[in-house]
């Protein structure tokens, strides 16, 4: 696969049943942001995520980290979970809200085995004023449309609106060749079993028990 800031789409044809059930996705998504005060922010599940963002403008609501299910959302969002279980490779997934006028700076993602998908779920308007830049290009999200791209590439987002965006976050494997695949996927798995992603599915699990009230 080259190397290219937004990937072709056409590369992963399980796209096009992503986007026909995302208004599935939506509507479970709707019911989070009821509680949308209570949901924390990304730094606060994954602390190295302070040296991109330390406020809560950026928040997520998570379903899997690396590989491990989030149990109580994945039981609260249980046809968004199914729909994301067919994703080949998949690795992380979560609803990515960035509240009005949060600025992400530039920064770039630590492994290049991995792909990154948005999928637009609440989109403001004026679409022009909320973009993602990935190397040097810049796309603009649509609500039911999917992107690819590859955060190893400089990247940076930002909602310059006075409304809320959201889209589904997930990071899945990048498809290689053997033997590199094999290689990926046993880096992967050793990420997995990582202090770093211990410690964020601990919070994880301290978050969800003031959530759910157990």
């Amino acid at each position: 696969m080259p190397n290219a800031p937004f990937p072709d789409r056409a590369l992963f044809p399980w796209i096009d049943e992503l986007e026909r059930e995302w208004r599935t996705i939506r509507s479970e998504l709707d019911r989070v942001l009821e509680r949308r005060a209570d949901l924390p922010g990304f730094h606060d599940i994954v602390p190295e995520v302070g040296t991109i963002s330390d406020d809560r403008g950026w928040k997520s609501f998570m379903l899997a980290g690396v590989g491990i299910p989030c149990g109580r959302n994945v039981e609260r969002c249980p046809e968004t979970w199914r729909i994301v279980r067919r994703i080949p490779g998949l690795s992380t997934a979560m609803f990515s809200i960035f509240e009005p006028r949060k600025r992400l700076p530039a920064h770039r993602g630590p492994y290049n085995g991995v792909l990154r998908l948005h999928l637009g779920l609440v989109v403001p308007q004026a679409n022009e004023r909320v973009a993602i830049r990935v190397g040097g290009e810049t796309r603009h999200w649509n609500e039911g449309r999917a992107l690819v791209l590859d955060d190893t590439f400089e990247h940076e987002a930002w909602n310059d609106s006075d409304e809320l965006r959201v889209v589904l976050f997930v990071d899945f494997v990048r498809p290689l060749r053997f033997p590199a695949n094999l290689v990926n996927r046993l880096l992967l798995a050793l990420a997995a079993r990582s202090p770093f992603v211990r410690d964020g599915h601990a919070n994880q699990r301290r978050w969800e028990r003031g959530f759910y009230g157990s």
